[in-house]
């Protein structure tokens, strides 16, 4: 790819003259901050969006890849981060769908093709059953119908987009052991990820974005972790959580046998108890979609509970509205910033007292909103989190995902909260937006809040707890002290294996 540039009808340069090469048989890492153009760029090259300017050369030849259908039939595959998957349909019926013929009958062979597809499972060693509905799989082997899917219509460069993010440490090993084996048959693999570690683990080599331009590009056995930390943020980035002792209180949350269906009405959450001290950061891991969400909901009053308590602060308050719970010292930070954080048409200041904006300080006598507090308060906000805005008055939706972030954050943290849960803070964060709220969730830990603290991410995790269980299916196989825990015992918590001695 020869000086790719992308830049949105609203003016946004995405990617400014990228040159991207990689070679036949290796593994290259495309490792960039959120918002540094991977995605953008890959994008471009499966033909999901076309470039502004710039040429592709693929195998020599200069290419216009117009669609994914394009790509395809240049050998080109790519398997996104959220899976293009049916759940209705069978692993069979997804992996040939779309390789229906042009003329004739518009049907597949299911013979043949069942036969092609148990042909590549042994080759490659990505084996599903191709009978089950996807929705009834979990997600490390929907993944493996996404790659197979890939392979079946003869993909020789293979693009992964943030590949381990819904895997456990164990399926995480699988899936490396099978990209090596793809490397050695010759094929090309492109693993777009924001982590250091992968990066070093998997790759030959890397391309560094940082806000749509190349950085550099190094062979993985000659660069270290903090190097490429810095070529992705600019300035050295600490790359090992720190934390004192924790300085225990009282129990200020308590979750007693509760039980909360999902969206289907099937049991989510099935019998969990917990409790969570001032002082303390209670973490919980486990895979996403083994209940969490719905276990964070519940507490926040978003969802119903079907039996069982929650108790804050002494009080019961089952069943209670979020700004009943507000006002009795919860703080909430959401998993999707977007659905339950902010109103992105809604300025920085009217994001800013989103639940507090019924507040008396905020109203003038006349019941009208009072500009000058409002101000006031957001001004804050905005200098003592560092949330970087053209104006108070800008919109949400025009602030990167860190400082949408860093403005939720504030926000919850300013209603001077004594519980605060805490639902992948740092998910598509860069690591500098990451390390700033990791910081942020020990300093409110050490002033005495107690923090729920919910994340797909092991490291962080194992590296912010004080306790933590893992989560699976609704129920914990364990509580832990992540020190005295291998990242492989966690791993295997989290395939649903309770380990005798540690939990």
């Amino acid at each position: 790819m020869k000086g790719i540039r992308k830049i949105y009808p609203d003016g946004t340069i995405a990617l400014r003259g990228v040159d991207f090469s990689v070679n036949r048989g290796e593994i290259h890492g495309l490792l960039g901050e959120n918002g540094a153009g991977k995605t953008t760029l890959m994008n471009i090259l499966y033909g999901l969006i076309p470039p502004t300017s710039g040429e592709i050369y693929l195998r020599g030849e200069k290419v216009e890849i117009k669609s994914p259908k394009e790509a395809m039939e240049n050998g080109i595959g790519m398997v996104h981060q959220h899976f293009m998957l049916i759940p209705t349909f069978s692993a069979l019926d997804n992996i040939i769908l779309g390789k229906e013929p042009l003329s004739g009958p518009l049907t597949v062979d299911r013979k043949s093709a069942r036969k092609e597809i148990e042909m590549l499972m042994e080759e490659t060693g990505l084996k599903v059953d191709l009978d089950t509905a996807v929705e009834n799989l979990p997600v490390g082997i929907q993944q493996r119908i996404e790659i197979l899917k890939m392979l079946y219509k003869k993909a020789e460069i293979l693009i992964l987009d943030e590949p381990t993010a819904v895997l456990t440490p164990i399926e995480v090993k699988e899936l490396f052991s099978f990209l090596r084996k793809m490397r050695d048959s010759g094929k090309t693999i492109i693993f777009i990820t924001h982590k250091l570690k992968e990066v070093k683990a998997i790759a030959d080599r890397v391309t560094v974005l940082r806000r749509g331009e190349v950085v550099g590009v190094r062979d993985v056995k000659d660069v270290e972790i903090p190097e490429l930390a810095r070529m992705m943020v600019g300035r050295d980035i600490k790359m090992k959580i720190e934390k004192k002792p924790p300085s225990l209180g009282e129990e200020v949350l308590i979750v007693r046998d509760l039980w909360v269906r999902d969206d289907r009405g099937r049991e989510a959450v099935r019998g969990l108890s917990f409790s969570v001290r001032s002082g303390e950061i209670f973490g919980i891991a486990g895979v996403e979609g083994n209940g969490q969400s719905e276990l964070v909901e519940a507490i926040c009053g978003l969802r119903k509970v079907d039996r069982g308590s929650i108790i804050l602060c002494g009080v019961d308050v089952t069943g209670m509205n979020p700004m009943k719970l507000y006002s009795l010292g919860l703080g909430h930070i959401p998993e999707d910033r977007h659905k339950w954080g902010i109103i992105l048409d809604f300025s920085v200041e009217e994001n800013a007292i989103v639940g507090v904006h019924r507040s008396r300080k905020f109203l003038n006598s006349i019941g009208l909103m009072n500009g000058r507090e409002i101000f006031k308060w957001t001004d804050k906000i905005v200098k003592d989190f560092n949330v970087e805005t053209m104006s108070l008055k800008t919109p949400a939706r025009s602030l990167s995902g860190g400082n949408q972030q860093k403005l939720i954050v504030g926000r919850e943290l300013s209603k001077s909260p004594r519980v605060i849960v805490a639902s992948q803070p740092t998910r598509g964060l860069d690591v500098a937006a990451t390390e700033y709220i990791r910081d942020l969730l020990l300093r409110m830990r050490d002033e005495g809040r107690a923090i729920l603290l919910v994340s797909a991410d092991l490291d962080e995790v194992m590296g912010l707890s004080d306790r933590m269980a893992v989560m699976y299916e609704g129920r914990f196989t364990g509580i832990v002290d992540p020190e005295r825990v291998s990242e492989e015992q966690v791993g295997m918590m989290m395939g649903g294996i309770s380990i005798g001695g540690i939990s």
